[in-house]
């Protein structure tokens, strides 16, 4: 048993000490599928802190897709020279590029568990912080790649997980505490999520995207830019996109028509969107639509029955208890929910949002 103990605290330190030892920049990985997160260089790891590598840039999507309240800190790198090209209003990023996504818990109150979360800081407090996983999302020549690594309970490290895994997870806050099961994806529903054209698309970014970068992000409080002009001034971008800033779901300066196609863009328009992989129902999410009727206004579900809760139709103007499509976000059946990935919970602040513009949407059905 002491042997066995004494092992796992040498790995430990090892991997610690090889974290710590990232001052150079992150590396590339084509052909192979590194074990661990470490061999990709894309932080500097203590005790304390976990940080992004000085060679990476950190950013924040305008709009923030939720995940069982996960706080998420993302970074992006490219390798030397290497430039992305704007084609068509969007970001092709070039081979190496590595996107990742760590998601992490407060331990406690004092971690600040808020349900607005997602702040996007440049580092991790590991004292009052719990890390979960990190995804990546690398550019190979044959196209993008996911690599979903888990952390172990000591921090030390996170190891490649290409099946997922669960994680039980407690959060406490004034505001109430919260018992669940955590969903590591696998890689298949990674991809399922990150191809937005079916069935021959490839996985895309959802939040590295010329739409969602349109936007001002500072890790200090000072020194708003377009984080699009971030990448213009690093190199990494051969062009700038329209400067009209993207709007946010979280922004109450925003009408609620806006806040509400932002929100349903981010949270279903990887699969609701005339490419899509939910195509065949009809219902256009992605802001894409034409007429009122494919965004589920008083559209009937293609399949009716206990996924649509015995109800007629997807929206129901003035009648959000009517509506399909609040019922589908308020479930956590697996057969019912949506988004069919990506929580547990229920996103409560979501449902306030969406109840509340289709309570005050005009006309009946």
């Amino acid at each position: 048993m002491k042997e066995i103990i004494l092992r796992s605290l040498l790995v430990s330190a090892l991997s610690l000490f090889l974290f710590a030892c990232s001052d150079s920049d992150p590396v590339f990985h084509d052909a192979e599928r590194p074990l661990r997160l470490s061999d990709w260089n894309l932080y500097a790891l203590s005790t304390d802190e976990l940080v992004p590598s000085e060679a990476s840039l950190v950013f924040k999507p305008a709009n923030q897709l939720f995940t069982d309240y996960a706080h998420k800190m993302r970074s992006l790198w490219m390798p030397d020279g290497a430039q992305a090209q704007l084609v068509d209003g969007e970001i092709d990023y070039p081979i190496g590029t590595v996107i990742s996504k760590t998601f992490y818990y407060p331990r406690n109150a004092q971690g600040q568990f808020e349900k607005s979360v997602d702040s996007g800081l440049e580092r991790v407090d590991l004292t009052q912080n719990q890390l979960i996983e990190t995804r990546l999302l690398v550019r190979k020549e044959s196209g993008w790649d996911a690599f979903p690594y888990v952390w172990n309970d000591e921090q030390s490290e996170a190891f490649l997980r290409i099946a997922g895994t669960s994680k039980a997870v407690e959060l406490v806050s004034d505001a109430g505490d919260l018992d669940f099961v955590y969903f590591v994806p696998n890689e298949n529903q990674c991809s399922g999520c990150h191809t937005t054209s079916h069935p021959d698309g490839d996985m895309q970014p959802l939040g590295a995207i010329a739409s969602e970068l349109n936007s001002k992000f500072s890790t200090t409080a000072d020194n708003l830019e377009f984080q699009t002009e971030r990448l213009l001034s690093r190199g990494w971008l051969d062009v700038i996109p329209n400067r009209m800033e993207t709007k946010s779901w979280l922004d109450e300066s925003n009408s609620m028509e806006e806040r509400a196609q932002a929100y349903l863009n981010i949270h279903c328009g990887h699969c609701h969107n005339p490419n899509g992989a939910a195509d065949t129902s009809g219902l256009i999410l992605n802001g894409a639509h034409s007429i009122n009727i494919n965004m589920g206004v008083c559209k009937p579900p293609v399949a009716a029955g206990g996924g649509a809760g015995n109800l007629l139709y997807s929206i129901v103007p003035g009648e959000p208890d009517q509506s399909i499509l609040l019922y589908r976000m308020q479930s956590v059946e697996p057969d019912e929910m949506m988004p069919e990935l990506g929580r547990s919970l229920i996103h409560t602040e979501g449902i306030e949002l969406i109840s509340r513009w289709i309570a005050e949407m005009p006309g009946t059905c």
